[in-house]
């Protein structure tokens, strides 16, 4: 070899062929001994790439099995790292590294309802859960032991993470409907409805994720027109804010498919108006 790595001339057979270059020893991080490379085609991670590293391998694992049945082993196999490697950047174990991990996914989480606030609301909410049935789909066992309290390594950190989530959503939600002052029983509403769909994605999971994710979606953004109606009835900032959302629909928009819906359902009921 010559200094490039390139393959050199074969040797005279006066010149005894050179001794192979000893293998390189552990990265400085702790990590395992990277394999002989051409000069140029290996780089040591930094501090924040291997502990992203970690916490994707993390993620990744614990998206498919409950918290409790992932080890520090697993993470490290995972990540090719070594355990002690896992422990140098969570000396905490495994709980400091699901916190780690739960906080890069609330990251991820709190963006989910963040659409530009233009066209029909029910269409941002739409795009909003697709986003959000996405990661409910890709982080199924994580996500289920995680709202069901079923997580050994819970605590409470990691639950103030998820309230800030919820928090997060509804804010978004309500900028979506343009109430920067919501009063009590809009502001319930809309967490009443963040919370049916938290309640309806572990329900879907449960059930084999059934009904197809599309119309698990479309009948969520239902539930929310139903919601908003049903309080735009006996609130008058709720009346206010369902008139203005209203308006920006169409008739054969979710909101039109859905109203003549009902009234094939409620065509029989005049006595009661």
């Amino acid at each position: 070899m010559n200094g490039s790595g390139t393959a050199s001339a074969a040797p005279t057979p006066a010149v005894p062929t050179p001794a192979a270059p000893p293998s390189p020893g552990p990265g400085t991080d702790g990590g395992p001994a990277a394999a002989p490379a051409a000069r140029g085609s290996y780089r040591r991670l930094s501090v924040e790439e291997r502990r992203a590293q970690l916490i994707t391998a993390a993620l990744t694992l614990f998206g498919h099995r409950a918290p409790e049945d992932v080890s520090l082993d697993d993470v490290a196999a995972a990540a090719k790292a070594s355990r002690p490697l896992v422990y140098r950047y969570f000396p905490g174990g495994k709980p400091q590294l699901y916190e780690a991990a739960l906080r890069s996914a609330a990251d991820d989480l709190q963006q989910c309802f963040a659409e530009p606030q233009s066209g029909p609301v029910t269409g941002r909410l739409a795009a909003a859960l697709d986003r959000y049935l996405a990661f409910v789909d890709g982080h199924a066992a994580g996500f289920s032991a995680l709202l069901q309290g079923g997580s050994v390594v819970e605590t409470t950190r990691t639950g103030a993470i998820v309230d800030e989530v919820r928090r997060a959503a509804t804010d978004q939600v309500l900028a979506h409907l343009q109430v920067a002052e919501p009063g009590p029983r809009l502001r319930m509403m809309v967490r009443t409805w963040i919370s049916a769909v938290e309640a309806a994605s572990l329900i879907w999971l449960d059930e084999g994720k059934q009904p197809p994710v599309e119309e698990l979606r479309d009948w969520l953004v239902d539930h929310f027109v139903a919601l908003l109606t049903v309080t735009a009835a006996t609130d008058p900032q709720a009346a206010e804010v369902t008139r203005a959302t209203l308006a920006l629909e169409s008739a054969d928009g979710p909101v039109g498919q859905l109203g003549r819906r009902v009234l094939e359902v409620v065509a029989d009921a005049e006595h009661l108006l």
